[in-house]
């Protein structure tokens, strides 16, 4: 396999509130699979993520969870680091915005890039109306002001984005708005901010959406990614966009204009700068020097991969691409050598919903009890299961739902069932029966060697489904693999051959054993743990995990360790009583 380049970054995470299984979906989970496949491969490979500090959200738990701004962020960049570690999702490095050993680094990156646009002409300064609150005498930054949606009409629109249609707002196209800090109405003043020039790349923009909708490069981009973005530029077109605010709490815009004072860089120009900014911290970190983050976001040989919500897909597909863009010195849309690439693929999931027996989906939400926090589920059970289930309903076309007795019932009808009960079969017989050895492969008939080819096809299949972002029908065709095992248990009758004809009792074990064998490979990147414990009892080394082994032979006489459950039975009673 020819080695490749990739920088994969996840959506960064507000630091105002522990993880739920809905951000595990969206972002991260389906990135943590595709980053230990690319590994697996061979690739070199990094993993990009940290929290988003700066903005309204930090300022506005904080003030309701009465502790500094800096306390609150330290104290949830910490949770999720340890529900990403639980979980088994890992990165090369988890940053944070304003977190004291990644601020400096990430403040010059984004003023530099605030600066190399504005010097390109891409900023307007312009006098607007912004709502402000005459109680708490302040402007109101987006998420400060709710109201209904001018598009779908559904209530609780933020000022900057409706999280129900994912149209992208202005703060004065609310209907009938209402300050979140004093449950005022407010009133229109004026203030004075630097509005990005979208309607001035708007062009080149839409042609490269196109190109990721045809299949340029080999792969073309979801639905929901080109609809909301290239669907927006042909419905509406690119209007400008304010990219500071009034505030104190974010990056300072790096002018030398008196109206720039006490003003901040909009959190959603610095938050995607996160990506570059971690990815320079890495590299000082590995040793190799302040500039190396550049063989990565300025190398056309690199493919950057963006895993998203699809909350965030007109900020990473249209907002961030055109602040590259604009730092471009050539008319390349995808950058000349030396220039910010865009983007190779955003890869964006739909909402996970939460559906209780007997009542509609619900929308994760901490008020109303719908949402299911990572660090409570890992203290009672195993991440695999949980990584199994969201990948089982990952909601790449359309939005699903997590429901307990589907997980249940998944967990103890597929992934017990067929790949647990599976390995637990073959390798319990090869110790009772063959001492802890693989049986003789013997003169193997056509059922043998059809099931040979199975686990050679299926690794092929997974493959293809991982390079193509397919992670749903990546883990069925695992599964299949699985089931095809048990299948060819059944057939071959091991359990009866063993009082009658041995030779052919261990040449069944020895193809449920190489079957076994190529399983522990291809489940590593959707199973991590538990395809750890099958090289633990097929005594392989790490080289095992490598995609091009995975239908290595066991050789005749190879000595297995002990057998070890791999997954545990859930209780319904007991899971919903916790």
């Amino acid at each position: 396999m020819s080695k490749r380049q990739f920088l994969v970054t996840s959506g960064l995470p507000y630091s105002n509130n522990r993880l739920h299984v809905g951000h595990i979906a969206g972002a991260y989970l389906p990135a943590d699979i595709y980053v230990r496949y690319l590994r697996t491969r061979g690739d070199n490979v990094r993993f990009i993520c940290g929290s988003d500090d700066n903005g309204v959200a930090a300022l506005k738990s904080a003030r309701e969870e009465g502790i500094s701004v800096e306390e609150l962020t330290a104290k949830y960049n910490a949770s999720q680091q340890e529900s990403f570690k639980g979980l088994g999702i890992e990165f090369d490095i988890y940053g944070g915005t304003h977190q004291p050993e990644f601020v400096k680094t990430h403040e010059r990156l984004s003023q530099a890039f605030f600066l190399k646009i504005h010097d390109k002409g891409y900023f307007t300064k312009r006098t607007t109306s912004q709502l402000y609150d005459t109680e708490a005498k302040q402007f109101l930054p987006d998420r400060y002001v709710k109201g209904t949606c001018p598009t779908c009409k559904s209530d609780g629109a933020h000022g900057d984005q409706c999280e129900n249609c994912g149209r992208s707002l202005d703060q004065t196209d609310l209907i009938d708005p209402v300050s979140t800090m004093t449950g005022t109405s407010p009133e229109l003043r004026e203030t004075t901010h630097w509005f990005l020039r979208l309607d001035q790349l708007q062009q080149p923009l839409a042609d490269w959406l196109r190109s990721k909708k045809e299949g340029a490069g080999g792969v073309r981009w979801r639905d929901i990614v080109i609809n909301q973005s290239l669907g927006r530029i042909d419905a509406e077109g690119l209007p400008e966009r304010a990219m500071t605010r009034d505030m104190s709490w974010g990056i300072p815009v790096p002018l030398d204009d008196p109206d720039a004072g006490g003003k901040v860089l909009y959190v959603w120009f610095d938050a995607p700068i996160g990506y570059v900014s971690f990815t320079e911290e890495l590299g000082q970190r590995l040793g190799e020097g302040e500039d190396a983050y550049k063989n990565w976001w300025r190398n056309p040989d690199c493919k950057i991969v963006n895993f998203i919500g699809e909350d965030n897909i007109v900020f990473h597909a249209i907002t961030f691409p055109a602040m590259m863009l604009a730092t471009h010195d050539s008319d390349n849309v995808q950058g000349d050598a030396g220039e910010f690439q865009l983007p190779h693929n955003v890869v964006a999931n739909a909402f996970v919903n939460f559906k209780m027996p007997g009542k509609d989906e619900e929308k994760m939400s901490k008020s109303r009890g719908t949402a299911i926090w990572i660090e409570d589920y890992l203290k009672d059970y195993d991440p695999d299961p949980l990584r199994y289930y969201l990948t089982a309903i990952a909601p790449e076309q359309q939005r699903s739902a997590f429901e307990f007795d589907d997980f249940i019932a998944r967990n103890n009808g597929e992934l017990l069932a067929a790949l647990g009960n599976f390995v637990n079969r073959t390798m319990t017989f090869a110790h009772k029966y063959f001492d802890g050895q693989v049986p003789p492969a013997g003169n193997r008939e056509q059922i043998d060697l059809d099931q040979i080819q199975a686990c050679k096809d299926v690794a092929k299949r997974t493959a293809d489904a991982l390079e193509e972002y397919r992670f749903k029908s990546a883990q069925e065709e695992m599964m299949s693999l699985a089931r095809a095992g048990n299948g060819y248990f059944d057939n071959t009758k091991p359990f009866q051959t063993r009082k009658t004809d041995m030779e052919a009792c261990g040449r069944a074990i020895n193809v449920c054993l190489q079957t076994v064998r190529t399983l522990t490979t291809i489940m590593s990147p959707f199973l991590p743990n538990i395809a750890s414990k099958c090289r633990d009892m097929l005594s392989l080394a790490d080289s095992a995990k490598k995609w091009d082994t995975a239908c290595d032979t066991l050789v005749d006489g190879h000595s297995l360790d002990k057998a070890q459950y791999l997954v545990q039975k859930l209780d319904p009673l007991e899971l919903s009583a916790k």
